[in-house]
């Protein structure tokens, strides 16, 4: 069949490689010359002039994404060299916090727990209990449940140092407003799941070459076309087919922003029966329902600055609420000095930010004074407006399905994931097999 994927992002490029793999006819339309979506590299320049590459938001994987690993080395990326695998670990500029021990799972988390620093017997035995607790539920819970609700039972300073910093990182969403139950399932997955699923895989190169570039490459190699340039503005459809730009496919899979495949579907409507039209509609309505949160990283350099890890989490004074209004917006630094970038640069990441890109610049370049004991210089701030849903419980989330031959994936669609990497690469690879499923029932 003629499978046409709109969007070179992750979830358009993992979708590309599924339909390639299983022998189809994949173009790809990315409106920009530039693939990879909002996980991509970015050129910057240090405060005296030397060229730097950054990347569009600092981001994290864990061992337990499974399918994002797989296409790695499809693509033939090797894991264990573009990415730092450390174990879990919540630590603090003073020393306090939480790491796993190189253990099999899930012992690793349970000595993790019992060696926490700085905790007292009460915070680790609470946390111990509601973990048997989850478990013995098999990690599922009331779906209108926060994960504030989830952990009313917690001590203080394990929602401070553990729980609101997991919650806020996994999730993007405060914890007073976060999704018990999706919290539950990144929290199964990692610490239940495949060996090492706890473990942060932290990226060596950046984000492009990491996995857009040869995931390119791997495509052009076995017969897909990548179009860059080339909006998709809507759809015609041709009997069972869908059209674009006076080329017929068997499926169409939108593998753009939830906004631009809204935008994409409004222009279509027009041009469709009853039926088809019905259908879209309803899905666009849910799609444009979405509420959304922004990601800040700011990107700062010093002389001789540095961290005792490659990351660390910091004590932001958001809190459960989120607001990321004051002089401790950034919930987590990395340094890039360790992890293939020039040494002295750091990322300060603010999830969930609410403020001005001037201020939270500003407010961050403080609280690395104040935390860590530096002094930086700005080098760039990245704002992604639209970096992620809001992971609320009870969130209706677009399905799969739009119409018959018609699909979306990304990391909003609906699926048991949080608007993560791991989240979209599931949503491609489902799409692909839903999609084909239909059109052979179809026939």
């Amino acid at each position: 069949m003629k499978i046409a994927i709109i969007g070179a992002g992750w979830a358009g490029l993992a979708a590309a490689i599924e339909s390639t793999r299983a022998g189809h006819s994949t173009v790809v339309f990315e409106a920009s010359r530039v693939i990879g979506g909002r996980a991509r590299a970015l050129t910057g320049a240090l405060p005296d002039g030397t060229p730097v590459t950054l990347d569009n938001g600092q981001h994290i994987l864990i061992g337990a994404y499974s399918e994002s690993l797989r296409l790695l080395r499809l693509v033939g990326v090797d894991p264990e060299v573009a990415l730092m695998r450390l174990p879990m670990m919540l630590l603090f500029p003073d020393g306090r916090g939480l790491r796993f021990p190189h253990w099999p799972t899930p012992l690793d988390a349970l000595a993790g727990i019992v060696s926490a620093r700085g905790w007292s017997l009460a915070d680790k035995w609470c946390l111990l209990l509601a973990a048997a607790g989850w478990q013995a539920g098999d990690f599922q819970c009331e779906a209108a449940s926060t994960v504030t609700q989830l952990c009313q039972r917690l001590s203080p300073r394990v929602m401070t140092e553990l729980i609101e910093p997991l919650c806020v990182s996994a999730l993007n969403t405060p914890a007073d407003q976060a999704s018990a139950q999706v919290f539950l399932r990144v929290l199964k997955d990692a610490l239940f799941g495949v060996p090492g699923g706890s473990n942060l895989l932290l990226p060596r190169v950046d984000l492009s070459a990491l996995f857009p570039q040869a995931a390119s490459r791997w495509l052009t190699r076995h017969g897909g076309q990548l179009r860059l340039g080339t909006r998709v503005e809507s759809l015609l459809p041709q009997g069972t087919r869908w059209q674009i730009q006076g080329e017929d496919f068997d499926i169409v899979i939108l593998a753009m922003s939830a906004s631009g495949s809204v935008s994409t579907l409004e222009k279509t409507v027009p041009l469709v029966n009853d039926f088809p039209a019905s259908k879209i509609r309803l899905w666009t309505d849910f799609a444009s329902q979405l509420p959304f949160q922004a990601i800040t990283t700011v990107y700062a350099w010093g002389n001789y600055a540095g961290l005792p890890y490659p990351m660390l989490a910091l004590r932001s004074n958001g809190g459960a609420t989120g607001q990321s209004s004051g002089l401790a917006p950034a919930q987590f630094v990395f340094d890039r000095g360790q992890l293939g970038g020039p040494q002295g640069l750091l990322a300060f990441v603010v999830s969930a930010s609410n403020d001005s890109r001037e201020a939270l610049q500003a407010q961050v370049i403080r609280q690395a004074q104040m935390q860590l004991g530096l002094t930086l210089q700005a080098v760039q701030t990245v704002v992604e407006k639209r970096a992620t849903f809001a992971c609320r419980p009870g969130l209706q989330r677009p399905l799969q399905q739009i119409a018959p031959g018609l699909l979306a994936c990304g990391d909003y669609v609906a699926g048991p994931y949080p608007a993560t990497l791991e989240g979209a690469v599931r949503s491609a690879v489902a799409a692909i097999k839903t999609g084909l499923l239909d059109v052979y029932d179809a026939h």
